[in-house]
C-alpha cells in the first residue's frame, strides 16, 4: 500500500446555527448567528479549513463593494455568499496538511462528485445498465466524464444512456457488450476498446450475480466465480496498456462486507476445485463470499504489480435496493422489507465514486473502502500470499480456456 490516510473528519457536522463561509483567498471561516461572531477555527474540532481549485462549471466569483464574496450560478440564475467548494473543503493542521474529504455513509455519488468537472477523463463501468451501476455511470456522465456501459445487453445499456439523456443532453455515454460468463466475450470487448481509446483513466469493476442456482459458464467454470471475479481479472489484465498509459489512473473493484465470511482461509484452499466447485459442493451465499474476497485479493495484489495505478476495493452498502437478489424471491422479500433502512442507490454509488475519484487519493493504491473512507478488511484479505496465489490459479484457469479456443479454431480452419 502506498499513500496514508489520515482519520476521517466526517463527524464533525456544525452545531445548530453556525454556517461556514470563505474568505476571497479560500480560507474557510465560520459565523455564528445567535451570537453574530465569526471564528477561524471549526466550533466543534478546533481545526481551520481552507478551499482549493476551480469552481464548478457555470460559477462565477465576485467580491462586492462591502468586501463581501459573492458566488453566481449563470446556469441557475442564482447569486449566493456559499463557496459552492465548500463539499470539498479540506482541513489543515499548522501551515497545511489536508485530510481526506467528509463524506460518509449518507452522502451520495453526486455529491461527492459536486463541483468536479471530469471531460478529460474516459471510464469503464461494468453491469452500467441497472443499480448501482447505472447511477455510477450516471454521476460519473454528468459532471462531463465519457462513460463506456459495459453490458451483456446492449439495449438495455441503451435504455440507460437514454435515461441518462433525459437529465442533460450533451452527456458522453456509449455501450461496450460485455459478457461476463464467456471469456471470448471479454477478449472481444477490450479489443473493440483499444481499438477506439488510447487511454482509460477509470475503470470501475461493479457487474456481479448474488443468489443464483448452481450452473456453469460458457467456459465450464462455477458462474458466480467467473462473473463476479475471473472475467474481471482478465477484463483489467486485457486493458493493462489504456490504463498504464494514464497518469493518475483508478482501477475500482467492487467488493462487500461479505469477503468476511468467506472460507478461503489458505493458500491450499485456493485451486480451480474450490474457487469453481461442482454441484455438490455449492452454496451460493458461499460462492459469493468467496467471489468477494477473491475482489480484495485481486485488488491487492494488482496494486504491487501496477505501482503507477491507484488501485481500490470498496463495499457499496449492506442488501441495498438493487436487481442484485433477483434470483430468489425470498432474497427479494427480505430486501424490501430492510429497504427503508438501507442506502439508496446513488448513496451505495459514493464509496466506487470516490474511490474513482477523489483528488486526495492520488499516490494512494492498494486500500479498501467502506462509506467513502478507508478501513481495514479481513486478515485473509490481506493475505499476500492467498493473493498471488488467487492470481496465479486466476491466470492458468483462463490460459486454459484461451488453448481450447486456438485447439477448435485450427480444427475448424482444417
Amino acid at each position: 500500500m502506498v499513500g496514508i490516510l489520515n482519520e476521517s473528519d466526517s463527524e464533525d457536522e456544525l452545531p445548530p446555527g453556525w454556517e461556514e463561509m470563505t474568505t476571497a483567498d479560500g480560507n474557510v471561516y465560520y459565523v455564528n448567528h445567535y451570537t453574530k461572531g465569526t471564528q477561524w477555527t471549526h466550533p466543534r474540532t478546533g481545526r481551520q479549513k481552507i478551499v482549493e481549485g476551480e469552481l464548478p462549471t457555470g460559477w462565477e466569483k465576485r467580491v462586492a463593494d462591502d468586501g463581501k464574496v459573492l458566488f453566481i450560478d449563470h446556469v441557475s440564475q442564482i447569486t449566493t455568499y456559499t463557496d459552492p467548494r465548500l463539499a470539498f473543503a479540506m482541513e489543515y493542521r499548522g501551515v497545511s496538511q489536508p485530510v481526506r474529504q467528509r463524506f460518509d455513509g449518507r452522502s451520495n455519488a453526486l455529491a461527492v462528485l459536486y463541483g468536479r468537472d471530469l471531460r478529460d477523463k474516459v471510464a469503464i463501468v461494468t453491469g452500467a445498465n441497472t443499480g448501482i451501476g447505472f447511477e455510477t455511470a450516471r454521476s460519473l456522465a454528468l459532471h462531463g466524464c465519457k462513460v463506456i456501459l459495459a453490458c451483456r445487453d446492449i439495449k438495455k445499456g441503451e435504455e440507460a444512456i437514454q435515461k441518462i439523456q433525459k437529465e442533460r443532453e450533451n452527456v458522453n455515454c456509449e455501450t461496450l457488450e460485455l459478457d461476463l460468463s464467456s471469456l471470448h466475450s471479454v477478449k472481444e470487448a477490450a479489443e473493440k476498446f483499444k481499438q477506439k481509446y488510447r487511454s482509460l483513466h477509470i475503470l470501475i469493476l461493479n457487474a456481479g450475480v448474488f443468489a443464483i442456482p448452481y450452473e456453469l459458464t460458457k467456459d465450464g467454470y462455477e458462474t458466480t466465480f467467473q462473473v463476479n471475479h475471473l472475467s474481471h481479472f482478465y477484463f483489467t489484465l486485457l486493458l493493462e496498456h489504456p490504463i498504464q498509459n494514464c497518469p493518475n489512473s483508478r482501477v475500482v473493484v467492487v467488493s462487500s462486507e461479505s469477503h468476511r465470511f468467506s472460507s478461503l482461509q489458505t493458500v491450499e484452499d485456493f485451486h480451480q476445485l474450490t474457487l469453481s466447485p461442482p454441484a455438490y459442493k455449492y452454496w451460493f451465499m458461499g460462492a459469493y463470499n468467496n467471489s468477494k474476497l477473491c475482489n480484495i485479493l485481486f485488488a491487492q495484489e494488482l496494486a504491487k504489480r501496477w505501482p503507477s495505478v491507484g488501485v481500490f476495493s470498496c463495499h457499496p452498502g449492506n442488501m441495498v435496493s438493487s436487481s442484485l437478489p433477483r434470483y430468489s424471491w425470498m432474497l427479494r422479500f427480505v430486501f424490501m422489507l430492510v429497504r427503508p433502512f438501507t442506502k439508496s442507490l446513488q448513496q451505495a454509488a459514493s464509496t466506487s465514486i470516490f474511490c474513482a475519484t477523489a483528488p486526495e487519493l492520488e499516490g494512494v493504491t492498494g486500500v479498501y473502502f467502506n462509506n467513502c473512507f478507508r478501513c481495514d478488511p479481513s486478515t485473509p484479505a490481506l493475505d499476500s500470499a492467498l493473493a498471488t496465489r488467487l492470481w496465479s490459479v486466476s491466470q492458468d484457469m483462463i490460459v486454459n480456456i484461451m488453448k481450447k479456443d486456438k485447439l477448435w479454431e485450427t480444427l475448424a480452419l482444417k
